[in-house]
């Protein structure tokens, strides 16, 4: 007999999202344009450096989200890394149907692409890979520009935005 009594699934996985809850994380809003010109961008806390060289990162995209098609097509994008004062932005670009650029202070940079000129980080990333994650793609991006900002960056602990203190 197990000294622990067998879990149901559902309280597994409840058990699994608070744990993923609990690993701090940086916060990033990635954007990108479709074939016809129009911006689309998605909230992720799941992102990381994989390579020095070439430089890559990815970041994760549910198979769900509106804009999955798009990312799933797109050739570029662009990873923002913000701070906490765009933490309502982060909210509204993890919100289905939400209208995510209104008022939100993105540019268009010289490809057309949606750019937040006040990021911690903004890396430009042309797709190298798209690889399934269970419900989800990972978007392997090779980064061509990178730009570093001032500010210090959102952390997203326990389903909550955090400021570092000043190192």
């Amino acid at each position: 007999m197990s000294a622990h009594p067998a879990q149901s699934a559902p309280d597994e996985a409840r058990l699994f999202r608070d744990a993923m809850a609990s690993f701090p994380s940086g916060v990033t809003i990635v954007t990108t344009t479709d074939a016809d010109g129009r911006w689309w961008g998605f909230t992720a806390t799941s992102f990381c450096s994989v390579s020095m060289d070439p430089p890559l990162v990815l970041v994760c995209l549910a198979e769900s989200a509106e804009c999955h098609p798009v990312f799933q097509a797109a050739q570029r994008w662009i990873v923002h890394v913000i701070h906490p004062e765009h933490a309502d932005l982060a909210i509204r670009f993890a919100t289905r149907g939400a209208d995510k650029f209104a008022d939100a202070g993105f540019v268009a940079d010289e490809r057309g692409l949606p750019v937040l000129p006040r990021s911690c980080v903004t890396l430009d990333c042309t797709a190298h890979a798209k690889h399934p994650g269970g419900d989800h793609t990972i978007l392997l991006g090779k980064v061509e520009n990178t730009r570093l900002g001032e500010d210090l960056p959102a952390v997203y602990f326990r389903r909550g935005f955090h400021l570092l203190n000043s190192i």
